[in-house]
């Protein structure tokens, strides 16, 4: 059922996101920040609420990573617009997440198969992303003195960066067994 209260926070989610933006463009940190927070406890409570209740549905196994995906991939544009992070780290990021859509596409057609599975290093790499995202938020609405160690985006990029390799090879891999 579409319908469903762990849909329904997913859905909000995504509608947070055009807030999300203005107060990014507006240099509004702590209603950034705020908005922020509110996405991040829909994430955690819909897929809790979805595994408790057993409400977990195909619509809601697209659409929850589509949600996370989007708010992501604005986040490091933005952000990097705006010189909150590095913008070779949003170029990482964000090729990272093309290359794996592209290859998902690619296997789809290949293969006539859609697997969606979040690897641990995919979840691994999202999780860092949303901390680093609600961290340089953090820091930005408290003091433009306060900044982010470089040595946090470096790591950030590199767990994203083995993620994307993994996601490459599964993929690779799940091509070579379609076509045996």
């Amino acid at each position: 059922m579409v319908g469903n209260l762990p849909n329904i926070l997913t859905l909000t989610r995504i509608l947070l996101l055009p807030f999300f933006v203005v107060t990014l463009i507006y240099d509004q940190y702590r209603y950034a920040l705020i908005i922020f927070i509110a996405a991040s406890v829909t994430d955690i409570l819909d897929g809790f609420i979805a595994r408790v209740t057993g409400q977990i549905t195909d619509f809601g196994k697209i659409l929850d990573p589509v949600a996370d995906k989007f708010f992501l991939v604005t986040s490091f544009i933005l952000m990097s617009s705006i010189e909150l992070i590095p913008k070779w780290l949003a170029i990482i990021v964000i090729s990272k997440d093309l290359i794996v859509v592209t290859g998902s596409v690619i296997l789809y057609l290949v293969t006539h198969k859609l697997n969606i599975e979040p690897s641990l290093l995919g979840k691994a790499s999202s999780a860092c992303q949303f901390f680093l995202v609600g961290l340089v938020l953090l820091y930005s609405s408290l003091a433009k003195s306060i900044s982010v160690p470089q040595t946090l985006f470096s790591l950030v990029a590199a767990v994203t960066s083995l993620a994307g390799i993994h996601y490459v090879y599964k993929g690779l891999k799940m091509a070579n067994n379609g076509n045996s």
